[in-house]
């Protein structure tokens, strides 16, 4: 399922401010990171279309420049491999903004629920180290459901497994004060619009990613303005 097709880790420039009549806009740029597994790295799509790069161009729209973007995202990855990655990395940066996107293949894996509360936790507090400690500058975002998918083919076991996996990471995140973005709902709409997939039949269309980008956008917005 998510583990058949391996991602690597990339950095994503976002396009800079230019006008024909006008002297460029001089920005103060930020930096992103993006944690996750293969809805973050945006598989079987261009690296512009990830919901990261979609969100970082509505900012740059904005006033906001993310020059580049660095993802910790492979195709596959449960939360534990999530963790290793970043400790085998190394990673000593901090960043102005820090997403979380994690636990689908948790559910596909059939990680028990208490392992998956226990890890998600520690990614949400490696999360916010990363982001200076400021927690405003964390946004979680939901599982979608691949359930409602061709290769979900509808099965509405996957759907109500993963509202659970959603639950465990949405109290995880309330209780830190963290921002939490909801993009299950958006993502069922695939039910019925296969424009919001990829060719794939699994992952998302840069149709879906930018309705996720949206509201991403306007979250990181308010929180580096």
């Amino acid at each position: 399922m998510l583990s058949q097709v391996s991602c690597s880790r990339a950095k994503n420039v976002a396009p800079a401010v230019q006008d024909s009549t006008n002297p460029p806009i001089v920005l103060t740029p930020k930096n992103y990171l993006a944690l996750g597994d293969s809805y973050t790295i945006g598989q079987s799509i261009d690296s512009q279309d990830r919901y990261p790069a979609q969100a970082a161009s509505l900012l740059l729209a904005r006033g906001i420049s993310i020059p580049v973007i660095h993802y910790i995202a492979v195709t596959g990855w449960t939360t534990l491999n999530l963790q290793n990655a970043i400790a085998a990395e190394n990673l000593s940066d901090t960043f102005d903004m820090v997403t979380l996107l994690i636990g689908v293949n948790d559910q596909y894996q059939d990680v028990d629920t208490s392992a998956y509360a226990i890890r998600f936790t520690q990614m949400l507090q490696t999360s916010i180290t990363f982001a200076k400690g400021n927690k405003s500058h964390v946004v979680v975002i939901s599982i979608p459901d691949y359930g409602v998918t061709p290769f979900g083919g509808g099965n509405a076991a996957i759907s109500a497994q993963i509202d659970e996996f959603n639950a465990i990471n949405k109290r995880i995140t309330d209780d830190a004060g963290i921002a939490y973005l909801n993009v299950t709902t958006l993502s069922r709409a695939a039910a019925t619009d296969k424009t919001l997939l990829a060719s794939d039949g699994l992952h998302y269309s840069p149709k879906e990613y930018l309705l996720w980008a949206d509201t991403l956008a306007l979250l990181m917005y308010n929180a580096l303005k």
